[in-house]
């Protein structure tokens, strides 16, 4: 069974179809990759996948379970994080502080016990401190921590929302334009740790990316939308010498 599949998903917006009959089928462990020129509708499919847009046509399965209609928080609940394709961190707080408030979406707890501090509360607290600075050590943050994020070179901005997103634990992970911004050094280290993520946490990925040897270098399988339909779908190798794909690239 396929961890997220979508079929024939599609949204439009007044007279304008972002994207039309979406149907995708990623399986665990995955790494898949969603291109295509600007406007094409990758970031639409991405917001009706985590429940930002209801698509106007079709349906959304994750792990078999129909979450077309949910809302966001339950669907990342469920087991579904993303990253946008503009770094949204809480610019203010620290590196430390960005993934603490991440983890709180699995701290079980009430008003009560965290005014009166509970041992119970005290012991869930402590477990998140430990678990969000392993989760700095993991991405190579953790001698960042009191660091305010919107201090950080951007590279390292981009895995702290990484790290963020790793904090809700999600089975699935969507990783809007990881590469933007980025030079060609920092563009090798990441396609390196978007493996080690996907291996070290058990993940599955899709990604959107304009950065072509960002995508053939990570991606197992990936999807092309143009214009908001799916034009190919195939290995990199398949992908690079697709004609509608260079087309749409490079035009006729």
């Amino acid at each position: 069974m396929d961890l997220l599949r979508t079929d024939n998903i599609t949204m439009r917006f007044g007279g304008l179809t972002a994207v039309d009959r979406l149907s995708l089928e990623i399986g665990r462990n995955e790494i898949v990759g969603l291109i295509g020129p600007n406007g094409a509708g990758k970031t639409t499919a991405f917001n009706m996948i985590t429940g930002v847009l209801i698509p106007t046509e079709g349906s959304i399965f994750f792990k078999g379970k129909d979450i077309t209609e949910a809302k966001p928080h339950e669907i990342t609940k469920s087991g579904i994080a993303r990253t946008f394709q503009n770094i949204r961190l809480f610019k203010e707080l620290s590196v430390l502080d960005n993934v603490l408030i991440a983890n709180h979406l699995r701290l079980k707890s009430n008003f009560l016990s965290s005014v009166v501090r509970t041992p119970d509360y005290v012991k869930k607290e402590r477990h998140i401190y430990d678990k969000s600075m392993k989760l700095l050590e993991d991405v190579g943050l953790a001698e960042l921590k009191d660091e305010k994020s919107s201090a950080l070179p951007y590279g390292k901005q981009r895995r702290l929302e990484i790290a963020r997103a790793l904090a809700t634990d999600p089975e699935l992970l969507l990783l809007d334009e990881p590469a933007a911004g980025m030079n060609p050094q920092e563009s090798i280290e990441l396609m390196e740790f978007i493996h080690q993520i996907r291996d070290q946490f058990d993940l599955t990925i899709l990604v959107i990316e304009h950065h072509m040897q960002v995508i053939m270098g990570v991606c197992e399988k990936i999807y092309v939308l143009d214009y908001g339909e799916t034009i190919a779908v195939g290995s990199p190798k398949k992908i690079q010498n697709d004609p509608k794909v260079i087309e749409a690239y490079l035009g006729v």
